[in-house]
This record gives C-alpha cells, sequence and structure tokens, in this order.
C-alpha cells in the first residue's frame, strides 16, 4: 500500500490544544514507561559523536517523548548533553514539567515550525514520531533546512504502514484506560475526558491509525533524500529495527 496523508484531529489548528496535550502526555508516557526508543541510543550516541555537538534541538516534542528515559541513558556518555523540546503546538505543561525532573532538559515556549528551524537553535536535530505529520514537500522542507543550516538530524518513527502496526493502534484505548491515572502532572480533565466523555481514547485510535498510513517507509525516506539540494553535504543513513514486538523506522543525516 501507498503512503495516504489522510486527516489527523491533532493536526487541525480548531482542535482543541488540552485535548492534544492529554493525547501527547499518553504518547510521553507510554514512551518511557516502555523504553520504546532504547534500540537507537546507539544511533543517538554515534551521531553526537560524529556531529561533535552536546545539545539536541527536538523538533515537535509533543509532550516530550521519550525524553526522561532517553536524556537519563544518553548523560551516562554525554554529562555536558543539553536538551532543547521544541514545538508547533507546544504543550507547555508537559516541558515545565519534564524541566522539573531533569537538570539539562530546557523548551521553548514559542512555535517553533521544523520546516524552517530558528537559526539560533544549534544542535543536532531530532524528531520522533512527527514525520508521518508531513506531506512530502513538507519533509523534504525539514531535511532541506537542516542542509542548510549544516545541522546533523535524526528522525525516528515508531510505526509503520503494516497490519501489526494498525493492530496495535487498535488496542491504544484500552492502553488509555488502563494508564491515565498514573499520568502526571494529574489533570481532572484528563480523566473527564478519558472516561465519562471518552474524546482522548477515540482520537488517540483515529490519529494513531492514520499515522500508521501516513508513514514514510525506507524507500520513501530514501526518495525525499535524493530531491534534495546539496545532499552530498550528509552522510545519510535509513534502515528499520526491532524494538520489542515493535519496530523503529530511522533517518539519519550526519553533515561531512
Amino acid at each position: 500500500m501507498g503512503r495516504i496523508h489522510l486527516f489527523e484531529f491533532e493536526d487541525q489548528n480548531w482542535f482543541p490544544d488540552f485535548l492534544r496535550n492529554y493525547g501527547t502526555d499518553f504518547l510521553r508516557f507510554m514512551s518511557n514507561k516502555t523504553k520504546m526508543y532504547k534500540p537507537i541510543i546507539p544511533i543517538l550516541e554515534k551521531t553526537l559523536q560524529k556531529s561533535k555537538q552536546n545539545q539536541i534541538i527536538d523538533l515537535g516534542s509533543g509532550g516530550g517523548g521519550g525524553w526522561l528515559w532517553l536524556n537519563s541513558e544518553l548523560i551516562k556518555s554525554f554529562p555536558e548533553l543539553k536538551v532543547v523540546l521544541t514545538d508547533y503546538y507546544p504543550n507547555l505543561i508537559a516541558f515545565k514539567f519534564i524541566k522539573e525532573q531533569t537538570t539539562n532538559i530546557t523548551f521553548i515556549d514559542t512555535s517553533v515550525d521544523a520546516r524552517n528551524v530558528p537559526k539560533e537553535l544549534k544542535g543536532l536535530r531530532t524528531q520522533f514520531l512527527s514525520l508521518h505529520h508531513f506531506k512530502p514537500i513538507d519533509a523534504q522542507r525539514i531535511l532541506q533546512n537542516a542542509i542548510d543550516a549544516k545541522s546533523s538530524i535524526c528522525i525516528f518513527e515508531a510505526q509503520e504502514r503494516s497490519v501489526l502496526s494498525i493492530l496495535a493502534m487498535v488496542f491504544s484505548p484500552l492502553s488509555i484506560f488502563l494508564t491515565t491515572p498514573f499520568i502526571r502532572p494529574f489533570k481532572f480533565g484528563r480523566i473527564f475526558f478519558t472516561y465519562l466523555v471518552p474524546v482522548v481514547p477515540l482520537f488517540v485510535l483515529w490519529d494513531g491509525i492514520i499515522s500508521c498510513l501516513r508513514t514514510y517507509s525506507v524507500k520513501e525516506m530514501k526518495s525525499l533524500i535524493e530531491k534534495l539540494d546539496n545532499k552530498n553535504e550528509f552522510n545519510w543513513e535509513v534502515n528499520r529495527l526491532k524494538s520489542g514486538p515493535g519496530v523503529i523506522l530511522y533517518l539519519v543525516g550526519n553533515k561531512n
């Protein structure tokens, strides 16, 4: 099946921020509790070493993704590491919560567009579970902007267009029902819109399935790279690897 760019609630300007935040908070909780990104630690470490960076600019951070756990692992090898969270729709409550749990994670409290990152934000760029939100022309702009800024970039997607990935998303409402009481910071609204009026599990279910259908395959990510100007200024690696019962697709561009 080819990539299908269908409607996601999370992308819509009219979608209430608090509901979007409840969804990204759930993703943060699951990413950290399951250590979803454990297999990519060597990739990040290698890219940090090659790019000679001690700062990561995370784009499309959502609710902070897996950074609480990832950070605790990376600082073992990179004690001077700094991480800056950014998003087009910044989840400031989540960002502040993460900052309070760490000593080296900060955030930008204004909107940051991954297609046109402010020049003052310098460091290794990362994206988790967000490339699929962009149509091909915009995904190319993200990569081109990294090349133009001479910033190495790592992109990770924890799903793909497969029956197994879609089935995993089908069970996301059950995961939300089981985990919501444990997600911090506690919000009564999260309880209300999960159990009494189940908007959160329904929109996460829809967006999760659509995310799978939108995800770029390894071949499609390579095709994006082929259309970039000055692409040979970077070394590129595109592949997939196992993460427990799931999969992670990744694209790494490291400046020469």
